[in-house]
């Protein structure tokens, strides 16, 4: 009960303070590339360059076949939207608290949603490709469909999934500062470990289990589910459930680390 408690009090402060979230998220955008002589548009230059290098090595380089009857480079990238999201958003929001230090001793503001100005930095980002993803399916000539307006709902997943793990981060991360090189060498390493430009199908059965357990696979289907496989996400209770009780688990825990050391933030900093 005080955890429902204590979820409601967040959402009604989010909500209260989405001016000021929104105002922070872009000068937070602003200042990453202001430096830049093509300024924000590193910030989608970037994750175009890498999805043009995939790209390339494995269909223009290993010859790579249509995948479920699919141009590979829609397949490709249907996976990656959702996998570059999580990663900016994740590799970011655990640097919120620190880069937001002058906050941390406003009694004013609830630091709990620090990490939401990260997130909504990377969301402006993955919304423009989702776009763009949407679009080349349109340029291919495949008509939208349905399962499309299930993406939404993908979406708010990779939201409180990265909000649970961003909590505890940005949390441990002001205490141990080693954490942030840390979360993006794990990060590294799970993009190779989830099937973002491989496919689940390509293990034995035995194996398949133990990679459906990444949360973040069942992101990356899902985005493939709604534009490729045309399935609905109820059509898979048991991987939908099993989804929602690890990222509900990681987001009770992100949120009562983060409150338990909340009170020592000034401290550190």
């Amino acid at each position: 009960m005080n955890h429902l408690v204590a979820l409601r009090r967040f959402g009604r402060d989010l909500w209260q303070s989405r001016g000021l979230l929104l105002s922070l998220a872009k000068n937070d955008f602003r200042a990453r590339y202001m430096t830049n002589q093509l300024g924000m548009l590193w910030a989608f230059v970037q994750p175009s360059v890498l999805i043009a290098i995939f790209w390339f090595v494995f269909e223009v380089g290993f010859k790579s076949k249509p995948v479920a009857d699919f141009p590979f480079i829609l397949w490709l990238i249907t996976g990656m939207v959702p996998w570059l999201f999580v990663a900016e958003s994740l590799q970011s929001a655990t640097q919120s608290v620190l880069n937001h230090s002058f906050l941390v001793k406003k009694i004013v503001f609830r630091v709990a949603l620090l990490p939401m100005i990260q997130i909504i930095s990377a969301l402006v980002i993955h919304l423009f490709f989702v776009a763009v993803m949407l679009a080349m399916y349109l340029g291919y000539g495949y008509r939208p469909s349905l399962y499309w307006l299930q993406i939404p709902y993908y979406l708010l997943a990779t939201l409180v999934l990265v909000q649970g793990l961003s909590w505890l981060t940005s949390a441990v991360v002001v205490f141990v500062r080693d954490l942030g090189q840390l979360v993006a060498m794990v990060v590294q390493f799970g993009f190779w470990l989830t099937p973002v430009f491989w496919s689940v199908a390509m293990l034995p059965e035995r194996f398949q289990s133990l990679v459906q357990l990444n949360p973040i696979y069942y992101l990356v289907e899902g985005y493939r589910d709604s534009l490729i496989h045309q399935q609905w996400f109820w059509q898979q209770p048991g991987l939908t459930l099993q989804f929602w009780l690890i990222t509900g688990t990681l987001f009770v825990t992100g949120a009562l680390v983060f409150r338990k050391l909340r009170p020592h933030f000034a401290d550190v900093i």
